[in-house]
């Protein structure tokens, strides 16, 4: 199909590559599995699973089935982990894809059971205990009962046991901690129901950084694998790329007089003779509404102002101090252009979320542009 609209997002797997080197020298021996849910981030599941594989990443988390299904489909053999968990899928969808679902109550155990209940291959699942993120997870006081449940089902083995740290990105110590010290709870009372060697998995991005592991095995970074600090305190610990740029372009340039306004509500209006520019753009592409009066753009190395609200398809920025702006010049809402960045994590404070928001709401309309260096480029 042919792409002609200027707003594009370009995918440096020479970046993506670094920081899985970085973190695997972090790792301390530890397997990674590399978490590509949400098609990698919004990064594209497919290049950036299949490049993190040849890295050297041993397995990959996705949320759902369906993302799972889709990197079977690309190629991918290695184990994938369904972090969302079963979500109405039977034990033999898991076996016909070779996808191991994460089980997070009874219920969810015995909807595998008995949708195998016939088979004659067992499946492996990973049970999830819920240590105080307060989210999904079997409580401790009910791990007993469902190990005994797992333990007795002809056809589910326990391949691991994992939680989810919910304050690991913080400076404060004390609530993750807590939650290790409940996992080596978790961790003895598997080895005393008489589990061989299940894999114990529990450190996220910050947790890696941190070279917090506890007695796991296995690491599941996200968000560093994109080249996006968890926390500020990292950028002194480990150098990040940014994997993705967003580009788009000035498709409309005009001169306006002092007052006039600018967009839907005309919540701007000029203060003087103004030069305005409508980049290719909106929210529908991901790029928030709340941007509205307070975004900033990089046009020709220097940062522009967005003026006015932000609309479905594109965007306004005020342009009049950009000697020799011009249509059809490239615009950058996340990344370098000349020596200014506009990092990810810049975005997300101005509007009051996290990076990892801004990379996911980039939607499926815009095209990503995957870079491979001296490789070529894939679209």
């Amino acid at each position: 199909m042919p792409f002609f609209r200027p707003t594009f997002c370009e995918i440096d797997l020479s970046a993506l590559r670094h920081n899985f080197r970085e973190l695997k020298r972090r790792a301390q021996g530890c397997e990674i599995l590399a978490v590509v849910k949400a098609n990698a981030y919004g990064h594209g599941a497919l290049p950036v699973s299949r490049v993190l594989v040849a890295e050297g990443a041993s397995r990959l988390g996705v949320a759902s089935i369906e993302e799972g299904i889709e990197l079977r489909r690309g190629g991918l053999s290695v184990p994938i982990l369904c972090l969302g968990g079963p979500l109405g899928a039977t034990a033999l969808d898991f076996l016909e894809y070779g996808l191991t679902p994460v089980v997070f109550n009874e219920e969810g155990v015995e909807a595998l059971v008995s949708s195998n209940a016939e088979g004659d291959r067992p499946l492996e699942v990973h049970l999830k205990v819920d240590t105080g993120m307060g989210r999904l997870g079997v409580l401790l006081e009910e791990l007993p009962g469902v190990l005994k449940r797992i333990q007795e089902a002809p056809h589910l083995k326990l391949g691991g046991v994992m939680t989810h740290l919910a304050r690991a990105d913080e400076t404060e110590k004390g609530p993750t901690e807590e939650q290790w010290e409940r996992f080596r709870r978790v961790q003895d009372a598997v080895r005393e129901a008489g589990f061989q060697a299940p894999v114990f998995h529990a450190a996220n991005s910050a947790a890696l950084l941190d070279g917090h592991f506890g007695e796991t095995t296995l690491a599941r970074p996200g968000i560093a694998l994109y080249g996006s600090y968890p926390h500020p305190r990292f950028q002194a610990k480990v150098d990040l790329r940014p994997v993705m740029t967003w580009k788009s372009e000035i498709i409309s340039l005009k001169e306006v007089p002092t007052g006039t306004p600018i967009s839907y509500g005309g919540t701007f209006v000029t203060r003087g003779p103004s030069r305005i520019a409508v980049m290719a753009v909106g929210y529908a592409d991901g790029y928030s509404r709340l941007f509205s009066n307070q975004g900033e753009v990089l046009i020709r190395g220097q940062r522009v102002p967005v003026v006015g609200r932000v609309c479905m398809d594109l965007t306004m920025v005020d342009v009049t101090k950009i000697e020799g702006a011009a249509l059809g010049d490239e615009v950058v809402l996340i990344g370098s252009q000349g020596n200014e960045t506009l990092r990810a994590e810049e975005l997300a404070e101005k509007i009051g979320t996290i990076s990892y928001e801004i990379f996911c709401a980039v939607s499926a309309r815009v095209l990503r542009i995957t870079l491979s260096g001296a490789e070529g480029v894939e679209v």
